[in-house]
C-alpha cells in the first residue's frame, strides 16, 4: 500500500503542472476502461504496454438460488450426492463459511499493426477457505473448524484484439483468444471429517488453480468518448473446449457497461454494471469425494449482477508520463446461485499500466 500511495502522490504532482486539454486521448485517465475490464483498447503499431493488476475477493455465507441459508440448514436438508460410497453420510456434513482469493495478474500487450494488438496475461493466485464440520452422520452438533489453502500459477490467456471501427469518438474491436491450462487441478490439503479424521485429500473444484482445459475466449468491445464523458460496453465469453479428469467447468458469459467522467485529464471516475452468468460443471473428478457442497459439480455457476465504482489516474508529463494507476471496488446487487453455494461480499481490483 505504501507503493500505491507514493505513485498516487507523484501522479498528482505531475498532473498539477499540466494543461487541462491533452491532444492524446489515450493519455487521458478515461482513455482506458475501468481497471476491472480486460482487453478494452488497442495500441498504435510498434507500441507496447505492461500492466499489473491485484484482485481481491471476499465470500461469506451461502445461498440456494437467491435465498441465504445457514450451515445447520445445509447439513439437515441437503443430500450428499456421494451417499452410498464408503464413509459418506446421507446429508452434507461440512460447510464452507468464508473464502478469500487474491490474484496477481501480469499483462503484456504489443501492436504489430494499427489494426491488431496482441495480449498475454499470466496470474498467480492464492485461495483460502474456512469450513465447519458437523459430527457424525446426522444432527447439528459442531465438531470443529478447519481451513484449506492453495496457491500457484493459474491459467494463461493469449488474446488478439482486432479493430472493427475507429471514428475518433466511437471505437469497436473483436476480442479473440484462448486460455491455456497452466494452472494446477490436483491441489490437496488436510480436512476435518465428521468422524474426526484428518486425511489429505484432493481439494474441491473451487480451490483448484486452473480449469484444466483449453478454453475459447470470444468477445466484443465498444468504447466512446465526448469531451469529459466516456462510455463503453463489452461482452466476454469463456467456452470450454474439452474435458480434463472427467469434467469441465460451465461456459461463462459476462456483459458489462460503464460510464466515466473526467473533470481533469489526469483523473476520472467510473460507474459500471456487470452481468455474469455461468453454467454448472459437467462431469466430475473421481478423486473429489466429500460430504461438502463444493465437491458436488451441480453447486457451481448461476447469475450475478454487480455494481462497480472506480477511479483512474494518469500522469500527463514528467518522468511518470504514461504511467497509470487505477482502482475499482465491486458489490453484488443480485446473486441467484446454483446452490448451496458461497455468496460474494465484495471485490477490489487495483492496477498499474505503462504504455511505451
Amino acid at each position: 500500500m505504501k507503493f500505491l500511495r507514493i505513485i498516487a502522490i507523484a501522479l498528482l504532482m505531475s498532473a498539477a503542472t499540466t494543461s487541462p486539454v491533452i491532444a492524446d486521448t489515450m493519455l487521458r485517465a478515461d482513455g482506458h476502461a475501468p481497471i476491472g475490464v480486460m482487453g478494452d483498447h488497442l495500441h498504435k503499431q510498434g507500441h507496447w504496454m505492461l500492466s499489473y493488476r491485484f484482485m481481491h475477493m471476499d465470500m461469506t455465507g451461502n445461498r440456494i438460488g437467491d435465498n441465504e441459508v445457514n450451515p445447520e440448514t445445509i447439513v439437515t436438508r441437503i443430500p450428499n450426492r456421494f451417499f452410498g460410497s464408503p464413509m459418506q453420510p446421507p446429508t452434507l456434513r461440512v460447510v464452507p463459511t468464508t473464502m478469500t482469493m487474491d490474484m496477481h495478474m501480469f499483462g503484456l500487450m504489443f501492436a504489430p499493426a494499427d489494426w491488431i494488438t496482441l495480449m498475454v496475461m499470466l496470474n498467480y493466485t492464492e485461495k483460502e477457505m474456512e469450513h465447519v464440520t458437523f459430527r457424525g452422520g446426522m444432527g447439528t452438533t459442531r465438531l470443529g473448524e478447519f481451513t484449506t489453502e492453495s496457491s500457484g500459477i493459474g491459467d494463461t490467456r493469449v488474446t488478439g484484439l482486432v479493430r472493427l471501427l475507429d471514428s475518433g469518438i466511437h471505437r469497436a474491436h473483436l476480442n479473440i483468444g484462448i486460455s491455456l491450462p497452466s494452472g494446477s487441478t490436483d491441489e490437496t490439503d488436510r480436512i476435518l471429517t465428521p468422524m474426526g479424521g484428518r486425511p489429505q485429500v484432493r481439494l474441491p473444484y473451487a480451490m483448484q488453480l486452473g480449469s484444466g482445459t483449453v478454453d475459447l475466449l470470444p468477445g466484443l468491445t465498444y468504447t466512446g468518448n465526448s469531451k469529459r464523458v466516456g462510455w463503453g460496453a463489452q461482452y466476454a465469453g469463456t467456452v470450454r473446449m474439452e474435458k480434463d479428469n472427467g469434467y469441465q467447468w460451465g461456459d461463462k458469459h459476462l456483459i458489462t457497461g460503464w460510464l466515466s467522467y473526467s473533470p481533469r485529464n489526469w483523473i476520472s471516475g467510473s460507474i459500471r454494471i456487470e452481468y455474469d452468468t455461468m453454467g454448472t460443471i459437467e462431469g466430475r473428478d473421481p478423486n473429489i469425494i466429500a460430504p461438502v457442497q463444493t465437491a458436488d459439480p451441480d453447486n457451481y455457476g448461476g447469475d450475478k449482477v454487480n455494481l462497480k465504482l472506480g477511479l483512474n489516474f494518469s500522469a500527463q508529463s514528467g518522468f511518470l508520463r504514461g504511467h497509470r494507476l487505477a482502482i475499482e471496488g465491486g458489490l453484488p446487487l443480485v446473486q441467484d446461485l446454483h446452490g448451496p453455494q458461497m455468496e460474494t461480499d465484495c471485490t477490489l481490483t487495483a492496477g498499474w499500466q505503462l504504455a511505451f
